[in-house]
């Protein structure tokens, strides 16, 4: 006994010791990690090589070998998972220089099909590769390499992956949801392909997006693989080259609108929800018209969130507390801040109604704090300053139009210039989701020299790369080292001589929407609010430490998202919890939640989190 005990103190510190000691104890469901659940199988032989689920190539066992009929039919050396990885870094370092289809192809895309050829034959290695080498391989897998994933999908296609519903299976849905081989999943990202980040309409190629959206679930918050869905709806296309291109693999027809392109997505929540009754559906890439439509229509109803209209919203809230932190004032300070926004699409009012909301928290929350939160705003389209005075304003945009009283003593008018808007406002943050890139002009920055604020914030969130607003290069070049810089996509940190670095923050969506997806699921909470969004978002304001914030150090590296992640959802839970929104997962109820403390609400998100290591396999005979 005493042997076991100096073998226990060794393996782990005292307080964790005490936590284990107290869970066997009062025996909790997330004792058990989710990697280490061993899985019974009814295939054995070849068919499970053929299975990139289950398949782990030469690391099989020898007694592996033998229960599962696959002796005789690997090469006898049986390697360590980490030596299969050395193995495939070393080609994959070799191979990226030659796999490239032509001068077209570029390098990021070569890496992007070498990483699918492993992921097509061993899921476990895949996600090992990527978490390990997250900050590489983050780029590759999702943005800004998925678009040009997206537009090359119909000649990239290889093996099926995910699901495929289109205006042609109505009626038909219901069953088709059963083709899926698994009877649990846990997340679905679906998209209609119409506004594939800043590429416009993509049609069935927008399934890219899907696919690289959950693989960063897997990565970042380590949900089962074998529980994740990517969903393309096809109700046709717009894009003249897709309807003309014998290649593609989509509908070729015009796109369905009004109630009959309702209907087809009703059909499928409806279709979805009936196998999977605790699924969270995130809806990707729709266009403005249908995104917030179509989460008033559900959210109420179904687990389910936009990631585009609440997601980049949470991450550039985020942001922009941390600007006022880098400013070196509180956050309380927030509803102080003047802000034009660059953008009036489903991301750009997305962030304006949720950043409003968050400033009239804080001042209150009444009728007076919402009409001064509303007032910190101009948004600017491509045809100028949004006012009362602009015929046929979109409703969404309405509550944020410049009053006519407002704009006489500001010498603004409708229509005005993103640089006129600049100059007047002398904003403390310019906001760029307009998908415009070089929108954020010389002049623009220059007028912004003049911002109220001693560090103003540039904020280019337009993905992929190439609609980036503005570079860090340029914003760095003109407004000196007190700018604070952040992108949708990653660029490289700028050398400002004499030692000082430019820091260029990338406010990727990839913060949150992991979190808010894993906390849902572990909270069991029936719905998604406004306030886990929130707490979301001002868990990963409060992320980074004081020190780093002042050096305009706003956002984490990529390399700590699992961390981030770990926090993120955790915020989610307890709010879930606070709210009543919470029902348990598995024998983790709605009161053993309430129950947990801070700390021990961290750690049951950590022990739930799935990690790519080869699980115990079982075969079982039919």
């Amino acid at each position: 006994m005493a042997s076991i005990s100096r073998n226990l103190r060794r393996y782990f510190a005292p307080d964790r010791l005490r936590r284990l000691l107290l869970l066997s104890q009062h025996p909790r469901e997330y004792v058990t990690a989710e990697c280490h659940r061993p899985v019974v199988l009814h295939k054995r032989g070849p068919d499970i090589l053929h299975d990139p689920w289950f398949n782990r190539g030469t690391a099989f066992s020898m007694t592996e070998r033998d229960r599962l009929g696959i002796r005789g039919l690997l090469p006898p050396n049986v390697v360590s998972s980490q030596q299969q990885i050395d193995r495939f870094m070393l080609d994959l370092i070799r191979l990226q220089n030659y796999a490239r289809d032509g001068p077209s192809d570029t390098y990021p895309l070569a890496k992007w099909r070498i990483l699918n050829r492993l992921h097509d034959r061993n899921e476990t290695m895949y996600y090992k590769v990527l978490i390990n080498n997250i900050e590489e391989y983050a780029p590759i897998v999702y943005t800004p390499t998925v678009g040009l994933v997206c537009q090359n999908y119909s000649g990239l296609f290889r093996r099926p992956r995910g699901m495929y519903f289109s205006s042609e299976d109505r009626g038909e849905m219901m069953s088709m949801v059963y083709n899926w081989p698994a009877d649990q999943v846990d997340m679905i990202v679906v998209t209609d392909g119409s506004r594939i980040l800043g590429l416009g309409d993509l049609g069935v190629q927008g399934i890219g997006i899907a696919i690289g959206k959950l693989d960063l679930y897997v990565a970042a918050a380590g949900i089962n693989p074998q529980r994740v869905l990517p969903v393309m709806i096809d109700v046709g296309t717009n894009n003249e080259k897709l309807l003309k291109d014998p290649l593609y693999l989509g509908l070729q027809e015009h796109r369905l609108g009004g109630d009959e392109y309702v209907s087809v997505i009703d059909e499928f929540m409806e279709a979805v929800f009936t196998r999977w009754p605790n699924v969270i559906v995130q809806f990707e890439d729709f266009q403005s018209k249908w995104a917030f439509r179509l989460l008033q229509r559900y959210r109420k109803t179904y687990r389910m969130f936009n990631d585009d209209v609440q997601g980049t919203a949470g991450v550039a809230i985020a942001g922009l507390l941390g600007a006022v932190r880098a400013q070196g004032r509180p956050m309380i300070d927030f509803p102080k801040q003047r802000i034009v926004v660059a953008g009036a699409g489903s991301a750009g009012i997305g962030v304006v109604n949720a950043a409003s909301r968050t400033m009239a928290r804080m001042l209150g929350n009444n009728d007076v704090a919402f009409e001064s939160a509303r007032s910190q705003f101009w948004i600017v389209d491509a045809h100028g300053l949004i006012t009362e005075d602009r015929a046929d304003i979109d409703p969404d945009a309405r509550p944020f139009a410049r009053r006519k009283g407002e704009l006489g003593h500001q010498g603004l008018s409708e229509g005005a210039s993103l640089v006129e808007v600049v100059k007047k406002v002398k904003p403390d943050v310019i906001l760029g989701l307009s998908a415009v890139g070089g929108l954020f002009s010389k002049e623009v920055l220059e007028a912004l020299k003049d911002s109220s604020s001693s560090r103003p914030a540039i904020f280019a969130m337009s993905n992929p790369t190439k609609n980036a607003e503005c570079t860090p290069g340029e914003a760095f070049s003109i407004l000196g080292e007190k700018a604070i810089f952040a992108s949708g996509s990653p660029f490289h940190d700028v050398d400002l001589g004499d030692g000082k670095i430019g820091h260029s923050n990338q406010g990727n969506n990839m913060y949150l929407f992991p979190g808010i997806g894993l906390g849902t699921l572990l909270s069991g909470a029936r719905l998604i609010s406004d306030g886990m969004l929130q707490a979301a978002a001002e868990r990963l304001a409060s992320y980074m430490k004081e020190e780093e914030v002042l050096q305009g150090i706003i956002y984490p590296p990529i390399s700590r998202i699992r961390d981030i992640t770990k926090e993120v959802a955790a915020a989610v839970v307890r709010e879930a919890v606070a709210e009543d929104l919470a029902e348990g997962y598995r024998e983790m109820d709605a009161r053993e939640l309430a129950r947990l403390s801070e700390e021990e609400t961290i750690e049951y998100v950590k022990t739930n989190m799935w990690s790519p290591e080869y699980p115990t396999i079982i075969y079982k005979a039919d």
